[in-house]
């Protein structure tokens, strides 16, 4: 009998360094941990693999000159806006200076009252007692600033966004609004910062008469003078390695999962599952933060991985169908319960409650949560038990 359920542990790794071949280093770090610690491996026991690791050891960066070349060789060298930039030193900063550098006038649209993940530049509070409403007022700074005075530092870092971007270059104008068409009385020359609604703010721009427009999945989608590049997520997923660049988001994920899953299978016998993740998806509940600023949780996943759950919500059958019975008894109606469960359970009261997200989605989460991003100097996670339930032997 089973006492446990998921488990989820931080695989401790050597450091790794642009380069590494990190696959035999991964299973060997895992075989070490497994026979050191005295714990078993098993049939689909998943393996998430942190992308910043996948990347720096691909060697996948991008300097400000690098970036600022395509900037320029896309949209001219000329006057150009961005809108909608998240607020980040550590996500946006580097970027912000390599577009700053690659043009002679620069307007940065800022949405408000927070960033596309919730980074807050003004409170709620500030823009009910201002009766504005941000659907339909834009701004310039000289009356955002009218309205909302120095209030603008950021709740966490103390940061004021506003000055801190400015303060890469003279020739940059703040401006604010939720409408992306407004950048367009600017400049017609346009690069769409946010990630997960970027696709609507390009046709929207596009549509409304906007003459280069590029999102940052557009730019350095290709190597520009030796530079690292991603095909398919350009600048989205990238953050601040040195004051002088960019670690990208990894590419040829796929083939990394694939091979790490065949050197599990090989060493072990078991038939194991393998992500590589990043940002989990969940939000602060306090701050309002929405963790995810890459553009998805898992650019790369084994194919066991495809999916979302399909699980019942237990407590439904015990306050309902079987509240009569109870100890073993309920046990074991509730375990035959979960036997017979259809193998489409969308729409089914049996299971309201349950998460209806991917499983990558879900499984990275619980990595990120972890694997933490700091010191603990665990890259790599093994999760043990994700797809057994109350009625697994």
């Amino acid at each position: 009998m089973r006492y446990t359920g998921v488990t989820s542990r931080g695989i401790i790794t050597p450091i790794f360094r642009e380069g590494d071949d990190i696959v035999p280093i991964i299973r060997d770090s895992i075989l070490a941990a497994s026979k050191e610690e005295g714990f078993a491996l098993h049939d689909r026991d998943v393996v998430g693999v942190t992308e910043a690791v996948v990347a720096r050891t691909q060697g996948n960066y991008a300097t400000v000159d690098q970036i600022s070349a395509d900037v320029r060789r896309k949209l001219g060298g000329r006057d150009m806006g961005i809108v909608f930039p998240i607020l980040s030193r550590n996500r946006f900063a580097i970027v912000l200076r390599a577009i700053a550098n690659a043009c002679d006038k620069l307007y940065i649209q800022f949405s408000y009252p927070t960033d596309e993940v919730g980074n807050g530049l003004v409170s709620m509070d500030a823009v009910d007692a201002n009766r504005i409403d941000p659907y339909a007022d834009s701004f310039d700074e000289k009356g955002f600033r009218a309205l909302f005075g120095q209030a603008t530092k950021h709740r966490f870092t103390g940061v004021d966004y506003i000055e801190y971007y400015k303060s890469f270059g003279k020739h940059i104008e703040i401006i604010f609004s939720n409408d992306p068409k407004y950048i367009l009385n600017y400049t017609k020359n346009v690069i769409n910062c946010d990630i997960h609604t970027r696709a609507r703010t390009r046709r929207i721009l596009k549509d409304a008469g906007a003459e280069r427009i590029y999102s940052l999945d557009q730019i350095m989608t290709e190597s520009v003078d030796g530079s690292g590049y991603n095909e398919k997520y350009g600048l989205l997923g990238s953050n601040k390695a040195t004051e002088e660049r960019v670690k990208l988001f990894p590419r040829d994920c796929d083939v990394f999962v694939t091979r790490l899953q065949k050197e599990l299978l090989d060493a072990t016998g078991k038939h194991m599952e393998v992500m590589v993740y990043g940002d989990g998806g969940f939000k602060d509940p306090v701050g309002g933060i929405w963790e995810l600023a890459d553009p998805v949780v898992s650019p790369g996943f084994t194919e066991g991985l495809v999916g979302t759950p399909n699980e019942l919500k237990m407590k439904y059958f015990a306050d309902n169908e079987l509240k009569d019975l109870s100890g073993q008894a309920l046990a074991d109606a509730m375990r035959q319960r979960i036997r017979e469960k259809d193998s489409n359970l969308v729409g089914n009261m049996q299971s309201e409650g349950t998460t209806p997200r991917q499983l990558t989605d879900l499984l990275g989460s619980l990595c990120d949560l972890t694997s933490g991003s700091g010191d603990r100097g665990t890259p790599v996670v093994l999760i043990s038990g994700y797809f057994t339930n109350y009625a697994t032997d």
